[in-house]
């Protein structure tokens, strides 16, 4: 029997949502029909169960806890775009044992570190294949250097993929795409990160990495809000170990010097840093420039500038 798809789970799940709509209950002619845990059409109103004969597509099986719906569980994982291949290969352990634990003869040992060798070798079949597994690696890398979450890096391999298709990597690095694509999905998922930090971390200068972003931004159409400073005050001040209070502080004065129009122009890193920092100074939790600017990567002259412009905003002299 043919496997339902997504397409046909949406549409049966739309004719269901359609149908509590249109239903109404015999009992108290209630349009409340809804949904319970057990797959059942109830009655919100007075409770009636209209229908109790609807198929549960769930598994067979029960499980209370995480290792047990592990062990119990019969799928792969699941598709992924940071592989090549979107992890639909087999991988052969490394462990050289067998179903029962026991270690492998010495020739069974030899003949699996072969097979996994052409395993290896046959998952790339071109070079198209073998660039676009180096990128994706790199692209995994840097995300892992820079802390960011797992969905931060399959919208990065995403945008990658799609610089690929549209011919975008023909004369530019593959570290270089792959830099500005990740940090294309940074900003894109809303998750803080200057370009001087997904610098560190690559092994292409910044000025190429912004000049790539720009490109493959334009290029692929990806709408992209400016930076927002407030971001980054609790990684700032999380590191410098400041209060609530002081993180409070510094969006009230970002916020008061944003509707003023003294953010345009002006690096995000750098006015959420001043901000931070004219807030330690107002909560009695001094921080000096340069703690504050080792911090947010940026010079003490810029927190200088900055602090002058906000503390006029905040309407201190």
């Amino acid at each position: 029997m043919e496997r339902p798809s997504r397409q046909r789970q949406q549409e049966r799940d739309t004719e269901r949502e359609s149908d509590e709509k249109t239903l109404s209950c015999p009992e108290c002619e209630s349009k409340n029909i809804v949904t319970d845990a057990d797959q059942e059409l109830v009655c919100e109103d007075c409770g009636l169960v209209l229908d109790e004969q609807n198929i549960d597509r769930g598994p067979e099986w029960r499980a209370f806890n995480h290792s047990e719906r592990q062990s119990k569980s019969r799928v792969g994982a699941p598709i992924t775009e940071t592989m090549h291949d979107k992890g639909l290969t087999t991988t052969i352990d490394w462990k050289d044992k067998d179903a029962y634990g026991r270690s492998l003869s010495s020739e069974k040992r030899s003949q699996m570190h072969r097979l996994r060798k052409w395993q290896e070798r046959i998952r790339t079949k071109d070079a198209g294949e073998r660039n676009l597994q180096f990128a994706l690696s790199e692209i995994d890398r840097m995300a892992s250097a820079l802390g960011v979450p797992r969905s931060v890096r399959e919208v990065a391999s995403v945008i990658y993929r799609r610089a690929l298709n549209e011919d975008l990597i023909r004369g530019r690095s593959i570290e270089g795409v792959s830099t500005a694509a990740l940090y294309a999905a940074c900003r894109q998922e809303g998750i803080p990160r200057s370009l001087d930090e997904v610098a560190d971390v690559s092994r292409v200068p910044q000025k190429e990495i912004g000049r790539t972003y720009r490109y493959i931004s334009q290029e692929l159409g990806l709408e992209l809000k400016p930076v927002d400073p407030k971001q980054f005050v609790p990684r700032f001040a999380s590191a410098l170990q400041l209060s609530e209070e002081v993180q409070s502080k510094a969006t009230e004065i970002i916020d008061v010097s944003a509707e003023q129009g003294l953010l345009s122009g002006k690096s995000p890193t750098g006015f959420a840093a001043a901000a931070i920092y004219a807030a330690s100074l107002l909560c009695n939790e001094k921080k000096t420039q340069r703690e504050v600017a080792d911090v947010a990567q940026v010079t003490e002259v810029t927190i200088r500038n900055r602090y002058q412009e906000q503390i006029e905003a905040m309407g201190f002299r």
